[in-house]
């Protein structure tokens, strides 16, 4: 008969995992784990101490042993020793229990930790596990009564402590807080694992990679990656996530529910890290700083997507076309070029987009909002981006030089146009008659000739443009707007183009030249108008 001692049959936690564990599934814990204790000591011979770890407060044996009477609990002693590692560090010893058990059960779950199989699944939630004791553990969570409801959300318990517990959600008591930087957190353990942060403490090393991590949950979230485990499924998708923290925040999008509410704004989110990287835009904290540039981010996320553009790490890549990107959500956005996926759908006109961002910009062109704003003229734009391009009418910046002639740009995509002007490349090409463009959007502005479309609308008489720059002209004549101004002159333009028009009079500079003799002018218009002369002569003759 083989003997085992008392971690054979306990089932123990570090204080990372335990933090872990729901108020329902900790009440769990403990009743089990009372029960094997009186189990053991009925059996006789079996002394333990009133607390094998001391973890301040919210210490998983804590409470257990201070509701077992006497003489189960009874002797503390001070000595580690290596036979007394429970909850992942040496704790308080206590006298080794021989007692035979028998049966085939620990055989077979031995042979599912020698193979890694976890045979055992739940229903319910989709955890898998390796032994059928654990797995029926695991079951009453969702069979036992539940007398305890929550007024607020419905949610049931076991234990009225572990309601109380769970109460703290909606009002968002911390009572406990950290020393250095004020901090508050709902237990005790979780305070102890935020001031690593403070001490740049990471006990917790992969094996596989040797990175480090302030707690042990994050270490195995991390190890997953390495494995490929996923065991936390979801009943609505099936979608399978390495953490269970991810799949309730998932489930949420299914629900609908966003419990965590902004008390600035009353904005709800599915996740308390998605409230809290929210917030620091209206207290303007960032506190994660990068170490090669120092610019600083509000998320921790945030922070490592901008650190692997110093690095180059680009560790996402695309199955189909082999394309890598810093970032998991850039992929999922780019694996839509390939599925053709458009999710997000205007309630409006029924337009389709792949991109969130792109729709709620759409909507703009319903609403009229524009919410950036110039500070320097005050003219008002739909996106950001948008603002950051017209600045640069102000600032004369052009970060995008040509590499052949060295011509400068204020955007990016005027530069991939021009440049085709030194291949002759035209790609694009109408299929009513022929005609090609450089650019896809010259080729959509040419299609509205055919089919007389004319989606840009004066609000104020009601006139129809085919572009939007027609438009935006067009609006200048109602408001007598000229934004832009000549520093030399003063003289005041509608358009950017008529501005840097304008400019080539101060300059002398004279770009356009005349095919047939070689004559430059200021302008284009005026080289137009002698060509004309050219022709007419040789018409004449």
């Amino acid at each position: 008969m083989e003997s085992v001692t008392f971690e054979d049959v306990a089932v123990n936690f570090t204080l990372e995992e335990w933090t872990l564990l729901n108020p329902s599934q900790e009440n769990l814990y403990r009743s089990v784990m009372r029960e094997t204790i009186r189990n053991l000591h009925d059996i006789g011979g079996y002394q333990v101490v009133e607390k094998l770890c001391e973890y301040e407060e919210d210490s998983q044996w804590e409470e257990i042993f201070s509701e077992i009477p006497d003489p189960v609990v009874n002797q503390k002693t001070g000595e580690n020793s290596p036979e007394s590692r429970v909850c992942g560090e040496d704790i308080t010893g206590h006298s080794s229990l021989n007692v035979s058990l028998r049966g085939q059960t620990r055989c077979k779950t031995h042979e599912y930790k020698e193979h890694g199989e976890k045979p055992c699944k739940c229903k319910d939630c989709g955890v898998c596990f390796g032994s059928h004791q654990s797995f029926l553990k695991h079951e009453q969570i969702y069979t036992q009564e539940k007398p305890y409801v929550c007024e607020q959300c419905d949610k049931a318990f076991k234990h009225l402590s572990s309601l109380q517990n769970h109460k703290r959600i909606h009002t968002r008591e911390r009572s406990h807080a950290c020393k250095q930087c004020g901090k508050s957190f709902k237990r005790q353990s979780n305070v102890q694992v935020h001031e690593r942060n403070h001490t740049g403490e990471k006990p917790y090393v992969c094996k596989h990679c040797g990175k480090a991590y302030t707690s042990y949950s994050t270490l195995r979230a991390h190890e997953r990656s390495h494995t490929g485990e996923k065991p936390y499924v979801c009943k609505h998708c099936e979608k399978a996530y390495t953490s269970y923290s991810t799949l309730r925040a998932h489930e949420r999008s299914h629900t609908g529910e966003k419990p965590y509410v902004c008390k600035h704004c009353e904005k709800t989110y599915t996740s308390y890290s998605t409230l809290r990287a929210h917030e620091r835009s209206h207290t303007g904290e960032k506190p994660y700083v990068c170490k090669h540039c120092e610019k600083a981010y509000t998320s921790y996320s945030t922070l490592r997507a901008h650190e692997r553009s110093h690095t180059g790490e680009k560790p996402y890549v695309c199955k189909h076309c082999g394309k890598a990107f810093t970032q998991s959500s850039y992929l999922r956005i780019h694996k839509r070029t390939h599925t053709g996926e458009k999710p997000y759908i205007c309630k409006q006109c029924g337009k389709a987009f792949a991109r969130s961002t792109h729709l709620q910009i759409h909507k703009r062109s319903h609403t009229g909002e524009k919410p950036y704003v110039c500070q320097q003229c005050g003219k008002a734009f739909a996106q950001s981006s948008y603002l950051h391009i017209h600045q640069r009418s102000h600032t004369g910046e052009k970060p995008y030089l040509c590499k052949q002639c060295g011509k400068a740009f204020t955007r990016s995509s005027h530069l991939q146009i021009h440049k085709i002007t030194h291949t002759g490349e035209k790609p694009y090409s109408c299929k009513l008659c022929g005609k090609a463009f450089t650019h896809s959007n010259y080729l959509q502005i040419h299609k509205r000739i055919h089919t007389g479309e004319k989606p840009y609308v004066c609000k104020e008489c009601g006139k129809a443009f085919a572009r939007s720059t027609s438009l935006h002209i067009h609006e200048g004549t109602h408001s007598g707007e000229k934004p832009y101004v000549c520093k030399q002159c003063g003289k005041a333009f509608t358009l950017s183009s008529s501005l840097r028009r304008h400019d080539i009079v101060h300059s002398e500079e004279k770009p356009y030249i005349c095919k047939c003799c070689g004559k430059t002018f200021g302008c284009y218009s005026s080289v137009q108008k002698h060509e004309k002369t050219h022709r007419e002569n040789r018409l004449s003759v």
